[in-house]
């Protein structure tokens, strides 16, 4: 596989606390690319796009749920929420007014492996972006009462989620999967964790994981690289993150690999009109050579409306208004999933259908065009969904962040290009074959699926 080409590193700036500065590639179908490595172990990296008029600005730290003890569950995501209620600077009104007074907009999320904290701004308000966005991650106060504040809003999220079949049952697979396992947890916590959880136990997660060496800062559009690590520099100089020399942190390592559950059913009782219902099992980690085939795999499977199980299940049967499959990655494992959403009464049916859709596949494998198809889906919205700045700073932090690496474009497209049947077809009849757990929310009880 082709990588992106790294040139010789420029040092910036005297004496000990140089900053090492490497143009990564200069794509055709973007801008230049180029990452800079701060003494403190801190990366910035960026892309140059000048027909642009707006920068995204990200700040991405490699810490999520899966990084919690059980006590701790949900304290990622509580942080997450806290950082924008105020710092010694600023507080929560100061941080949201200076960002909407200019006409941009501020946002964060959590997953299992990573939070992120962005910005999208016009260029010219790039200064301002950098200045409040390093301040909130950087130097929060975490108030005692902006903590009690925030805890009651979570306890909503939390009920709100619970309120949502819809993606209830995608969290009650993770953990029909995973268990206790952090992986089968919900990022936010429950109300069980949140409740009892204390200021003192956030500071000292926030303190001991949110440091230089685990962050990633990532920005695209009309910028020039040096004024913004210039930026990044002034706007850390004196917090928490202003530390002594360190190098950065290295990958989430992919050993030891999590131990899957027992295949079984987990079944939520709840009186909806249409039940949910999910059919999974252990993926592919998100470094696995074989992720390509699968995001084709997986385009011909569930992908899209002329998918194997949309025409099957919808279209000739009309069992169900919505049924897709996908796939998560994570650093040593992953999950291949099956959704559908169908009346009670035809539950029975649907899973019939796409375990018989999934061994068929699991046997035979997929046909030429069905190649052609799964591999043109997965190339345009690779390419479509680079045509605004804030996918591509995503991609800029994701590459650092979680493949050590960012592989170009027109690589990447080609990589896609080579997946061949056979390559297809092997996943097929390793994943599809394994056995698979379910998770239904719905008017059930477990013993409607205890086989």
């Amino acid at each position: 596989m082709s990588r992106a080409k790294r040139t010789n590193p420029v040092a910036v700036g005297g004496g000990a606390a140089r900053a090492v500065t490497r143009v990564v590639n200069s794509d055709p179908l973007g801008g230049t690319v180029r990452r800079t490595v701060l003494p403190s172990g801190l990366r910035v990296l960026t892309e140059a796009i000048p027909t642009m008029r707006s920068v995204s600005f990200g700040i991405w730290v490699a810490v999520g749920s899966r990084d919690e003890t059980r006590p701790q569950s949900g304290v990622s995501h509580f942080l997450e929420h806290l950082l924008f209620k105020g710092t010694h600077k600023r507080g929560a009104l100061d941080i949201s007014a200076a960002i909407e007074a200019v006409g941009g907009e501020t946002n964060a999320f959590t997953t299992k492996e990573y939070t992120c904290y962005y910005a999208r701004v016009l260029d010219q308000d790039l200064p301002l972006a950098v200045d409040v966005m390093c301040d909130l991650v950087a130097d929060s106060v975490l108030d005692p009462a902006d903590v009690e504040t925030e805890r009651g809003v979570i306890l909503e999220e939390i009920a709100m989620h619970d309120d949502e079949p819809g993606d209830e049952v995608h969290d009650l697979l993770s953990r029909a999967i995973y268990g206790d396992h952090p992986l089968g947890r919900l990022i936010s916590g429950t109300e069980e964790t949140i409740t009892p959880m204390s200021r003192r136990q956030i500071q000292s997660f926030y303190r001991r994981r949110y440091t230089p060496s685990s962050i990633v800062i990532s920005a695209a559009g009309n910028l020039d690289h040096a004024t913004v690590v210039r930026q990044v520099r002034q706007a850390l100089q004196g917090t928490p993150l202003d530390t002594d020399a360190a190098p950065p942190a290295p990958l989430r390592p992919a050993e030891p690999t999590v131990r899957p559950r027992k295949p079984g059913s987990l079944v939520e009782h709840k009186e909806t009109e249409q039940a949910h219902v999910v059919l999974g099992c252990p993926g592919i980690g998100r470094l696995d050579d074989r992720r390509f085939a699968l995001g084709v795999l997986n385009n011909v499977l569930g992908g899209g409306m002329s998918s194997r199980l949309f025409q099957e299940i919808r279209e000739r049967r009309g069992l169900a208004y919505s049924v897709y499959s996908y796939s998560s990655q994570y650093a040593d494992t992953g999950l291949f999933a099956v959704y559908a959403g169908c009346a009670p009464g035809k539950v029975d049916e649907v899973l019939d259908l796409i375990r018989a859709e999934l061994a068929q596949v699991a046997a035979h494998g997929i046909t030429e065009a069905e190649l052609a198809r799964g591999k043109g889906m997965a190339k345009g919205s690779y390419v479509l969904n680079l045509e605004d700045t804030g996918s591509r700073m995503s991609r800029l932090a994701k590459g650092e962040l979680l493949y050590g690496d960012l592989l170009p474009v027109d690589a990447l497209l080609s990589r896609i290009d080579a997946v061949g049947a056979d390559e297809v077809n092997a996943l097929a009849a390793d994943l599809l074959a394994r056995p698979m757990s379910l998770a239904v929310v719905g008017p059930f009880d477990a013993d409607d699926f205890a086989n």
